[in-house]
């Protein structure tokens, strides 16, 4: 645990809290990601880093497991604010990390701007290259099909579940949560399957496409979150047709049929209450993006009333499974093909 002061645009200093849990390196380095959001504090990341052990297992790659962040909020500030937080977060966390020892990545509120200038930072104080961080850009140290891997890996799982039970992914209807780099992707995917995805959320509410979000809208969306960096309310904009419902989650704002569900914004936003609602509704399949993102109780639900459930150690294990790749090829000083 560490302070992080840092100057916002105003010249104000700001200070919040930094954290990185260190749980398990049995297996290779400490790997897990760095969330950026209000509510970080050192009980979720405890959790979280507990669940990336047995993720980071699971993908049989040698990594251990670990998880950090701070409780400083990226929405609403500047590029420059963002990059001095980071370089000052940084300035603290790497006398605790490297490519041999812990190696963080993303998570939410940090994506490739923040890794960016976390790396930036590290480079500068340590005065060497190594692949300390993953998530990198591919034109330095990153690695080919990175961004899109835990929500492709998602729907590959989604995918073969439904094999499982002689059905097809074709013509499902999916409830998608989080409108960040899962979702995106996982809907990417999901549409050149013949899926038809229904909803996206953020943190403020809930838009609902009865008509099924298409290439078109997805772009939009990737152009609005990722360099408009808006709301989710902001789509309603540009597509009046789409329902917005405020302070609402995908599950409890939907009607109509729902086949599958891919929670892919935060830990412990589907309910037991939720699960019920969607059983009602028809769900059958839950491969989750996001890490944890189902109840105790909910996944009580999911067992009881026969949905197959993939959980977020094994569903999403694509990203972290492909950062394990980038941590390879930072070792030999190669990058690979795609």
């Amino acid at each position: 645990i560490f302070r992080v002061p840092w100057m916002d645009d105003a010249g104000r200093i700001n200070v919040n809290r930094g954290f990185r849990v260190q749980y398990n390196s049995a297996l290779g380095p400490y790997k897990g990601g760095l969330r950026f959001h209000p509510s970080v504090n050192l009980s979720i990341l405890k959790f979280l880093g507990f669940e990336q052990i047995l993720k980071n297992s699971l993908t049989t790659l040698p990594m251990g497991g670990g998880k950090g962040g701070s409780d400083f909020d990226p929405k609403g500030k500047s590029d420059n604010e963002v990059m001095r937080f980071c370089q000052s977060f940084m300035t603290e966390l790497q006398r605790h990390v490297g490519a041999d020892t812990d190696v963080p990545a993303g998570d939410i509120g940090v994506g490739a701007r923040e890794i960016g200038y976390l790396y930036g930072q590290y480079k500068r104080l340590r005065n060497e290259f190594t692949g300390v961080l993953t998530g990198k850009n591919v034109k330095w140290g990153g690695s080919f099909i990175r961004p899109e891997a835990t929500g492709y890996g998602a729907v590959y799982f989604l995918e073969e579940m439904c094999k499982d039970n002689n059905t097809v992914i074709r013509g499902k209807n999916v409830l998608l949560s989080g409108s960040g780099n899962v979702a995106q992707f996982a809907c990417e995917k999901l549409i050149q399957l013949g899926a038809k995805v229904l909803t996206f959320s953020d943190s403020n509410g809930t838009i609902v496409d009865k008509d099924g979000f298409n290439e078109e809208k997805l772009t939009y969306l990737k152009y609005l979150k990722n360099e408009k960096r808006g709301r989710v309310s902001e789509f309603k904009d540009k597509y009046p047709s789409v329902m917005y419902y405020e302070n609402k989650k995908p599950w409890e704002c939907f009607e109509g049929q729902v086949d599958c569900i891919m929670p892919c914004a935060t830990q412990n936003e589907v309910s037991g209450d939720d699960a019920t609602r969607l059983v009602g509704l028809g769900l059958k399949f839950v491969a989750e993006g996001a890490n944890m993102p189902s109840t105790a109780e909910a996944v009580h639900v999911y067992h009881s009333k026969g949905v197959m459930y993939g959980p977020a150690k094994a569903s999403n294990a694509g990203g972290v499974s492909v950062s394990g790749l980038e941590m390879s090829q930072n070792s030999v000083r190669l990058q690979w093909t795609a």
